[in-house]
């Protein structure tokens, strides 16, 4: 019969990884979210893990337990960071919007991460998050890390990942955060260049008119009805997205399960 010291080092390891996660995972990570919940979630779903998930022989409490908590720190963190890198993708489409808008000078405080960010990368962020809400997107993420410590369980400390593996994911991962953003982004970037050059060829038809004071209210108005007209095809795209961010967390847990 199990006790409660052999159980315990369990526990902590479970909690180290998951309160990482917490810590950069999107919509954990907010600073709307009261650390007394982020704490206690964490809490409830490493005892779910350790009351479901079959565990080893007793860990013991010596210097390769310290090991152990720092790279449950680490994989925590890096789960994390591959969920929230994806979907800061929204975020520099956004910041190639506000450029062709001229806004790019224009940012505004977020006050969930306490950073300037461009108007409309915050716009279409918070929309991105609602729509994860939606879609259930945080269920599926805490799936995701609990599917974790079943492939690449607490107890294991040798990480069989090799470098090209590591090196290959991150290549990718940012690869598709940018195509992503560029996906997001054309439409009304293109849309917008397009008034570029509407503008110079009027600037040439009509030497007396002052472009910059027609320009801008210009794009400005143009670039708004876009980004409302093109709404269809940002949630589809943020559906792929939340997928790659599925799909990415599995490929990250495969690689530090060495499966």
């Amino acid at each position: 019969m199990e006790t409660i010291f052999d159980i315990l080092p369990y526990f902590l390891l479970m909690l180290i990884r998951l309160t990482s996660f917490f810590l950069i995972a999107p919509i954990f990570s907010m600073r709307g979210v009261p650390t007394q919940f982020k704490i206690g979630i964490a809490a409830f779903l490493a005892y779910v893990a350790v009351s479901t998930l079959p565990m080893g022989d007793t860990i013991p409490l010596d210097s390769s337990y310290l090991l152990l908590i720092m790279k449950e720190l680490g994989t925590g963190l890096a789960l994390g960071f591959t969920a929230a890198l994806l979907l800061y993708a929204v975020q520099i489409a956004g910041a190639f919007i506000d450029f062709q808008m001229g806004f790019s000078m224009a940012n505004v405080l977020d006050p969930q991460t306490g950073a300037q960010v461009p108007i409309m990368g915050h716009f279409k962020y918070m929309m991105a998050l609602l729509f994860l809400l939606t879609a259930n997107g945080h269920h599926l993420m805490l799936d995701g890390v609990m599917q974790s410590l079943r492939v690449f369980p607490v107890e294991r400390l040798a990480i069989t990942v090799k470098a090209e593996g590591i090196a290959q994911f991150m290549t990718g991962l940012f690869t598709d955060m940018f195509l992503i953003a560029l996906q997001i982004a054309l439409p009304i970037v293109g849309a917008l260049f397009l008034v570029d050059i509407a503008l110079g060829i009027l600037a040439k038809t009509v030497p007396q008119l002052n472009i910059f004071a027609v320009g801008l209210p210009l794009k400005i108005f143009v670039g708004f009805i876009m980004v409302f007209l093109t709404l269809p095809v940002f949630f589809y795209i943020l559906q792929i997205l939340f997928e790659k961010i599925l799909v990415s967390m599995a490929q990250l847990i495969s690689l530090l399960g060495g499966t």
